[in-house]
């Protein structure tokens, strides 16, 4: 039985004496510790119990006889079996458990009455008994831990003002949204149903807020005349309904509905006159289980009795949100009806209980938001920043760019046109918010109060919008009149104002509050959205007045920098190029319409790149003015270095002893000294513990006991508090662990801390993990193996390097373990000491030399506390229990004293203490699933600590039906272990609707756990953090910042005393997080680094202005606030994959604050390898991609006011936006610098003298100098924005540790190359949230957790990165080298250096990946990889990874039974047209047209000879289409062939992998040919040919892309058909009647394929060659490593042994390969090389030739 001392409650029949010697002791401690001596006081405790069941005036109308009650159920020994299975022992039970509630403290009601309450509502509803008992537990834990803070009476008092009553019970809030109030006082009877509505709205009763304020009146009065007993049955209701509602808890107001239902049933004499019992289960079975049904039918589909995910989007599926949003609305309560078609609302409220059951769910709930794929909800959700920015970037370009405006024959425009065109803006912004509300119609369904304000907003935005555009036109007729009238001034000056004001407003005053105010309006129809949705918590003044400023810097910055740095420099290229016409071109077919107006269309896309810059200047005023009110905010709560380090320490021992001990209420007997000596030592020697310290440290660090004078003893402070000036060295390892973890315990103890509590006094808390499948502990052979033949090293040896001072001090302390155990301790002989040494190798090595288990044990924690595991974080959590432990005997030195010298006696009430203050909890979803050694992990934890509590799910596949029976199990190390099945005795078995998991698993794991919590507070884990005796420490400081320690002693419901209780609550108290990875090389630090800034620099600021959302990992949570508004985390499939956001945008939308502390911080790991990390980013992106989906986002972007708004999106989703925002810049540009680049090359362009004017007699030339100014202005730009992304983490680590470490860190970053890797995660970023909001399938990424130092090859990272990276970054490396060609200027470099990131940056990052030998070994492995899977599956083939990536768009068939090789792939959908049409049909064709554009413009001019080009299009087309006709000619006269050899050559395996060689090997001879073939028409002009190859891929990709979208139908989800095809076999493969079809598909997909084949070996191979250089280079895997992984050379990492056999291979391998590879490169390069040099002998006269 879980905790010890916990009361059974006695057996119902044996009322009259619970102690007679019959009956069995309910459990107290396990037998092996012994109970309290007999001295501990026995006795009845709770008086005397016969009373209480026959006191008939104490229940209402229930009948007095005691037993009646009760008569079904049998002894208590058997109703709890669940629990009972101690031996009996007839030692006196320890006299209390919940020690604030006991008799002698005036409790309003005993703990044997509470049971009663709780056994009274269990049969009354049939919850099940081991629910009841754990709610039972849960509501004693927290009347114990309010009560032992206050008096009981006012515990239960606040417990029930914060569940059902209070001003912020959520229950209060929904019974008025919902509009009860009128529900209960109108009655049902007299108007039923909508009737009731009509006289609501038309009745003079009920018209505004006088009548909801006396509603609230008569609602306080109702709770004030409550008795007690009738508060504790509600309270108890509620969370016996709570803890068997499952994935119902996600949905609060269903659950509040429920509840309303069930006590208005329990009123009715109906249910108080029933004798009987109800059956067990009947509670989750009627009320519970059909709601499951219907939430989890919205997703899964049965199939051949397996749930099958449903193929349905967010937009289809009726989520948690619109299921609980139904409860919102009088009307949505309307909407319930029964099988038999009556309403629920229609039946009076005592009888609707009973009804449940008859609930047909189907027919009741709809969708009340879309969550519709498409990028509109950026412009819904975000409409103020489009305004602020595209509405203003128009005012400043419109009046720098008069040129464009004027008319033909003027040089400049009228004034009144001037102002008239400028004042445009404001149309701009109106036509921004009309899309915006056109756009919002599609996302909200038209029902209700909704449409009704969009429409009203639509109808005067059209007003506006002619208000702000039609002055235009009249001004531009009235413009060429001969008349001069001042009136089209007047008109053009009025609308130039009025578009200021419309920009302002609409740029201002969230969406949602114009015309029809959903967040203050006083209509009780907006009551809802306003209480569940627009609560947003008020901010201080201080806070408010910091968060307007902010804004008003940043924007005001932003706004003059953007107009003279942006703007008006533009206005001269502008002025040059506005009116040019390029002279004298001409094309075939064109004739001179399109290459006059080249220098237009380069106009058009500068100004597109202006506008972007526009946008990317503003983030990055917000990252320079948030970190400056972040610097400025740590100073003011005086966290800092520069504060000298000397004071810091010295003044540690008073400020442990003023801000962490509780000495408030300490008589003063003991010096301050000797408790902090008691602290202060309990912390050096944990890390003493931990090896970070090594004896001697310990010694100079602790405090001692020395004898003074006269015989006295006296503690000597340690030196390290008083003699500061060496202290480096001799205090703790310099640079370590140590050093770092008491630094910063040192200086969070300067800032201000909230006062703590008595350890009696405060509150209990629960941490909580979910736990899935990391790892527990590492296995030996994880340790000292490697994983592959890749790794070259072994997880141990690469700890040792990364730990080597905390290696040293474990080896040490083995070794003196095993001296004690074996004894020699004798003296040594000098020889016998020589051969000691030697045998002390296999200590240094792996740490044991014997290996029984419990040396290797001691490696394995020693390895699992250094890497990310589970017991980790386990042992780090469990300080906490330390830690209360500490406090509590140090604060009570009168214990100490009373127990004498009876440790063990004294242990024990500490162990009670900290048992009452804190449990622990680890949600392990799969633990019944659990292999061997994960079991015996799981014990080991379970032994180690047995106060540890697991929650796992079990599985009963019963005789109820074909889906088992899933139970919520808990267990704890107490827990006895069956005999029979060998597995622990639960504690509590609670069934479940069903199985909990319908969403991602995080959060339906957390959230099947969460009825286990004890407590107030819950502080969410991860299963990779860690946490320090010194932190925990400060928890009652933390557990402070939730302002409900000096709770006010006045009733909540009287009349004065509400208002004390008014102010919003704390929901979450977020704080810093340790990346312990920072330091492990150049990519941990990085994530490290990222981490440091945006969950401490950016969080600081946010949390102090109000706009932090996100709970990082190590919260606090207020878990009564949270649990009753839908737990603490969000569980919809896939729409939540970042479920936690979303917990903490709930808690901000409902109206809880959200604080940050930075005195506290918890460790945290993050992944270390390149691909992992950017698995995490790309789960991120994801994620984010999601949320910008989500109603969540919907409700804060339209509803907050601008600068609370602003807060959001700059903290939030800017970040991502911005991301996509560089990258696109990045494409915008270097199409910009092609066009530009065509104009330079055709062009004669103008010398100019020193003042830029143009000099003369330069006839026909073109000015165009300006513009070469402008692309460096651009260059410099682009630069700054991505170089600003360091400042931040700069300035942290200036702040915290000193401009020397700042520099150092940012040098280090900076040779490691960590730009490049910053470059290519915003590309990942991008990628990753524009897929997502294309196709969808966001995921849970298990991101993994393994050390970087694995060598992945060429051909795994190649087809990782592709697809979202290197062929962007190759594409835009074309327009590189064309635009290098054409216009070179130094400020390119810094773009080479930005593109060819893109492409080479996995490989940069790939451990050892310049070692010439793997080098070539990968070489070798990218020629199988691009060849192989043809005759027979492989797991990893170029052909798998081209289907992969195009199933993104085909989707997959759906599954058919049996296939082997299926289990390769998911479960796609096919995308939809929608996103099709524009991603990959037309925005391809776009960008084609452009390229053709720029290459028909180079060819518009005559050639050398004066002799007019031939058609340019027609060649293009030639090139482009031809290879493909060739493939199509190929694989058409291979099909038959293979179809007649095939079935002929059946035993010849080879066959297909030959057939497919071959025609891959021709698509390549034909590409290059075409190639060749286009070289020669060039007349081997390298930038036109370049220009033409850019042209050329764009349409290919086209063409392939189309192909793909329109003619593919679905996938299969095997490649049988790839097979089929090479190999001719068409029958046999399963493929029954589609094997005439599919054929002509497949026709299709190898057309495609030998393009993609093609290009993919050339693109290898390029890639290839621009990482050989640096293999050549001596020594380049050393340094390489050392950039990598920041290890001195020395210190590096051996390489592999190979055995001779292995060698000679290897060496036969790499020569063969060498060759082949220089054949093939010199091939290539000569390809394009020689007929350059050559290009005057070789001439070819071909008539066709001439005219292509």
């Amino acid at each position: 039985m879980a905790r010890p001392g916990y009361r059974q409650p006695p057996s119902p029949l044996d009322l009259p004496n619970p102690f007679s010697p019959g009956q069995a002791y309910p459990p107290g401690y396990p037998q092996s510790k012994r109970e309290y001596g007999s001295d501990s006081e026995m006795g009845d405790p709770y008086g005397s119990r016969t009373r209480l069941a026959d006191s008939t005036g104490f229940y209402d109308g229930r009948d007095s006889g005691s037993d009646n009650g009760h008569r079904s159920y049998p002894a208590s020994v058997e109703s709890h079996s669940t629990s009972h299975h101690h031996s009996n022992y007839m030692e006196p039970v320890p006299t209390e458990q919940y020690q604030a509630w006991s008799s002698d403290r005036q409790i309003p009601m005993s703990t044997e009455e509470i049971e009663d309450i709780f056994l009274d509502l269990t049969q009354k509803f049939g919850f099940q008994r081991d629910s009841m008992r754990n709610m039972f537990d849960f509501t004693m834990h927290l009347l114990d831990s309010r009560a032992s803070r206050m008096s009981p009476n006012q515990a239960l008092l606040t417990l029930h003002a914060d569940y059902i009553g209070g001003h912020h019970a959520n229950y209060r809030k929904w019974y008025f949204a919902a509009q009860l109030n009128l529900d209960d006082a109108v009655g049902q009877t007299n108007n039923p149903g909508l009737q009731r509505l009509k006289s609501v709205k038309g009745g003079p009763g009920f018209k505004g807020s006088k009548s909801l304020d006396s509603a609230h009146q008569r609602w306080r009065n109702a709770m004030n005349n409550m008795s007690q007993y009738d508060r504790l049955r509600q309270i108890a209701l509620y969370l016996l309904c709570w803890g068997e509602a499952g994935n119902v808890r996600f949905v609060p107001e269903t659950l509040c509905f429920i509840f309303k239902c069930a006590d208005d049933y329990y009123r009715s004499p109906e249910c108080q006159n029933r004798v009987d019992p109800v059956p067990e289960g009947l509670f989750l079975k009627a009320v519970i289980k059909p709601v499951y049904t219907f939430m989890r039918d919205q997703l899964y589909e049965i199939s051949d009795g397996k749930f099958v995910r449903k193929e349905k989007d967010h937009e289809d599926i009726i989520g948690y949100d619109d299921i609980n949003q139904l409860f919102w609305y009088p009307e949505g309560l309307a909407r319930i009806v029964l099988t038999d078609n009556t309403r629920l609302v229609d039946v009076p409220p005592a009888q609707r209980f009973m009804k449940f059951s008859r609930i047909d769910w189907n027919r009741v709930f709809f969708k009340t938001y879309f969550e519709k794929r498409s990028v509109l909800h950026l412009l819904v959700n975000f409409n103020r920043i489009w305004i602020l920015h595209v509405a203003v970037f128009w005012f400043y370009t419109a009046y720098n760019s008069p040129q464009v405006y004027a008319p033909h024959n003027k040089k400049f425009p009228s004034a009144p046109m001037t102002w008239s065109a400028t004042a445009l803006g404001g149309a701009v912004a109106t036509l921004i918010m009309i899309f915006a509300t056109i756009a919002e119609f599609m996302y909200i369904p038209t029902t209700w109060n909704n449409a009704g304000h969009l429409t009203t907003r639509f109808v005067f935005l059209l007003v506006i919008l002619a208000l702000t555009a039609g002055p235009t036109f009249y001004i531009a007729l009235m413009d060429n009149r001969q008349g001069q009238s001042q009136i089209p001034l007047i008109v053009g000056i009025v609308q130039f104002f009025i578009s200021v004001v419309v920009t302002v407003v609409f740029g201002l005053i969230p969406s949602g509050r114009m015309f029809g105010d959903r967040v203050a309006g006083k209509a009780r129809k907006y009551m809802a959205s306003q209480t569940f949705t627009a609560s947003y918590p008020p901010l201080a003044r201080n806070p408010r007045m910091a968060s307007i400023l902010i804004w008003v810097l940043v924007f005001s910055c932003k706004f003059a920098e953007s107009y003279f740095f942006l703007t008006s420099s533009f206005s001269s290229p502008i002025a040059v190029m506005a009116r040019t016409k390029v002279q004298g071109c001409n094309d075939k077919f064109f004739g001179n319409a399109l290459c006059t107006n080249q220098v237009a269309f380069t106009l058009t896309i500068m100004y597109v790149m202006d506008l972007i810059l526009f946008f990317l200047d503003t983030y990055l005023w917000y990252i320079i003015w948030n970190v400056v009110f972040s610097v400025g905010r740590s100073f003011s709560l005086g966290l800092s270095i520069w504060t000298p380090w000397k004071e810091i320490y010295t003044r540690l021992p008073k400020r442990i002893y003023a801000k962490l001990l509780a000495t408030g209420e300490m008589e003063v007997k003991y010096k301050p000294k000797v408790l902090v000596s008691q602290i202060w030592n309990a912390i050096i020697i944990s890390m003493y513990r931990e090896h970070l310290l090594s004896i001697d440290h310990v010694q100079r660090l602790l405090y001692h006991q020395v004898d003074g004078q006269g015989g006295r003893r006296s503690l000597r402070a340690p030196p390290f508090f008083t003699n500061q000036d060496n202290y480096k060295g001799s205090f703790f390892p310099p640079g370590g662990e140590a050093e770092r973890r008491l630094s910063y315990f040192a200086s969070s103890l300067t800032t201000t801390l909230p006062e703590p509590l008595p350890v009696d006094a405060m509150p209990m808390f629960t941490v909580l993990t979910p736990h899935y499948s990391e790892k527990i502990l590492l296995s030996l052979r994880e340790i000292i193996r490697e994983e592959d033949s890749n790794t070259r090293v072994t997880l141990l040896e690469y700890l040792k390097q990364l730990h080597p001072v905390e290696w040293d001090n474990f080896v040490k302390d083995t070794k003196i373990l095993a001296e004690e155990t074996d004894g020699d301790s004798g003296a040594m002989s000098f020889a016998e000491k020589q051969a000691h040494k030697s045998d002390d190798l296999p200590f240094y090595c792996v740490g044991f030399k014997t290996s029984s288990p419990e040396y290797t044990l001691r490696t394995r924690i020693w390895a699992s506390l250094r890497a990310q595991t589970l017991y980790r974080t386990v042992s780090g959590m469990m300080n906490y229990a330390k830690a209360i432990k500490l406090l509590y005997r140090v604060e009570n030195p009168d214990i100490v004293s009373m127990f004498g010298g009876n440790t063990e006696r004294l242990e024990r009430e500490l162990e009670r203490m900290s048992r009452r203050k804190f449990k622990f909890t680890i949600s392990m979803q799969r633990f019944a699933k659990f292999n061997k050694e994960e079991q015996e992990n799981a014990e080991f934890l379970l032994r180690a600590y047995p106060d540890l509590q697991i929650a796992y799910l079990d599985e009963e596949t019963g005789a109820k039906g074909p889906d088992p029976t899933i139970y919520s199990v808990l267990i704890d190390g107490h827990s006895e272990i069956d005999e029979t099945t060998g597995k622990r005795k639960p504690k509590f078995r609670i069934e479940l609707p069903g199985n909990p998991i319908l969403g991602d698993g995080k959060s339906d794991n957390q959230n099947h756990a969460i009825i286990f919590y004890r407590g107030e507070y819950l502080q969410l884990i991860d299963a990779n953090q860690d946490n320090y005796l010194e932190e925990c420490l400060k928890i009652r400081n933390i557990l402070g910042e939730f302002e409900e320690y000096n709770m006010s002693n006045q009733n909540p419901y009287a009349q004065s005393g509400h208002k004390e209780f008014k102010k919003h609550p704390v929901a979450i108290v977020g704080t810093r997080e340790y990346i312990f990875s920072e330091n492990i090389g150049v990519l941990g630090d990085i994530a490290a680094g990222k981490e440091q800034t945006f969950g401490t620099m950016t969080a600081r600021a946010l949390a102090w202005i109000g706009g932090k959302l996100h709970y990082g990992h190590p919260d606090f949570l207020n878990a009564l606030f949270m649990c009753t508004r839908g737990g603490v985390s969000k569980g919809q499939k896939s729409l939540h994959v970042n479920e936690d956001i979303f917990g903490g945008m709930n808690a901000f939308g409902r109206g809880g604050r959200i604080k940050h502390s930075e005195y506290y911080q918890c460790g945290k790991g993050r992944d270390l390898g390149f691909g992992t990390i950017l698995n995490f980013q790309t789960k991120i992106g994801m994620g984010m991609g999601e949320q910008m989906l989500s109603r969540e986002y919907y409700y804060l972007g339209t509803q907050l006011p601008i600068d609370r708004f602003l807060t959001f999106y700059y903290g939030h989703p800017g970040f991502h936006i911005n991301n996509i925002l560089v990258i696109y810049s990045i494409q915008v540009f270097m199409v910009t610098m092609l066009f530009i680049g065509t104009l330079n090359k055709q062009l004669a362009i103008c010398k100019v003298d020193s003042q830029g004017n143009v000099i003369g007699g330069q006839p026909g030339c073109y000015n165009l100098i300006p513009v070469f100014d402008w692309i460096r202005r651009c260059i410099i730009s682009i630069f700054m924005v991505f170089f600003i992304a360091f400042l931040p983490l700069f300035l942290q680590e200036l702040i915290e540790r000193g401009t020397g470490k700042a520099l150092l860190r940012l040098g280090k970053h900076f040779l490691s190359l960590s730009p490049i890797f910053e470059v290519f995660s915003t590309q990942i970023y991008s990628q990753a949230i524009l897929n997502n909001l294309t196709y969808g399938g966001a995921r849970y990424i298990a991101t993994g957790r393994g050390f970087a130092t694995t060598r992945i090859s060429f051909s795994i990272l190649y087809s990782r990165f592709a697809g979202p990276s290197i062929y962007m970054g190759m594409r835009n490396l074309l327009l590189l080298l064309y635009a290098t060609m054409s216009i070179y200027i130094p400020h390119l470099i810094y773009f080479w250096f930005s593109v060819l990131s893109l492409c080479i940056a996995p490989f940069i990052f790939n451990p050892h990946q310049f070692s010439f030998t793997d080098f070539i070994v990968d070489y070798r492995e990218f020629l199988r990889w691009m060849s192989r899977g043809n005759s027979r599956t492989k797991a990893s083939s170029w052909y798998g990874y081209c289907r992969l990536s195009r199933t993104m768009i085909t989707g997959y068939k759906k599954k058919k039974l049996g296939h082997p090789s299926e289990k390769l792939s998911g479960d796609v959908a096919r995308a939809t047209w929608k996103a099709v049409i524009f991603s990959e049909i037309l925005w391809p064709l776009c960008m084609a047209a452009l390229y053709i554009i720029a290459y028909m413009f180079v060819k518009s001019f005559p050639d050398r000879n004066g002799n007019q080009n031939p058609s340019p299009l027609i060649r293009i087309a030639i090139i482009s289409i031809g290879p493909v006709v060739w493939n199509a000619a190929v694989l058409v006269t291979l099909f038959f062939i293979s179809l007649f050899l095939g079935p002929m050559l059946e035993s010849w395996t080879k066959f297909a992998s030959v057939m497919a060689a071959t025609a891959h090997l021709l698509a390549l001879f034909g590409l290059i040919a075409f190639f060749e073939f286009f070289w020669f028409l060039e007349l081997w002009d390298a930038s036109h040919a370049v220009l033409g190859i850019i042209s050329i891929v764009a349409i290919q990709r086209a063409i392939q892309k189309i192909l793909i979208a329109v003619f593919l139908s679905r996938e299969y989800k095997h490649d049988e058909t790839n097979r089929a095809w090479w190999s001719g076999k068409w029958y046999g493969r399963g493929l029954g009647n589609s094997a005439i079809s599919q054929p002509a598909r497949e026709f299709i997909v190898k057309i495609v394929e030998m393009s993609l084949w093609s290009g993919d070996f050339l693109l290898g191979h390029v890639l290839l060659m621009i990482l050989t250089p640096p293999t050549l280079i001596p020594f380049v895997d050393r340094l390489h490593s050392t950039m990598l992984f920041w290890l001195r050379p020395s210190k590096q990492i051996r390489p592999p042994l190979f055995s001779v056999k292995q060698r000679r291979q290897r060496r036969w391998i790499i020569v063969k390969y060498t060759l082949l590879y220089i054949v093939i490169v010199a091939f290539l390069a000569a390809l394009i090389a020689l007929p350059a040099v050559f290009r005057d002998i070789i001439t070819i006269n071909c008539s066709l030739c001439q005219n292509i």
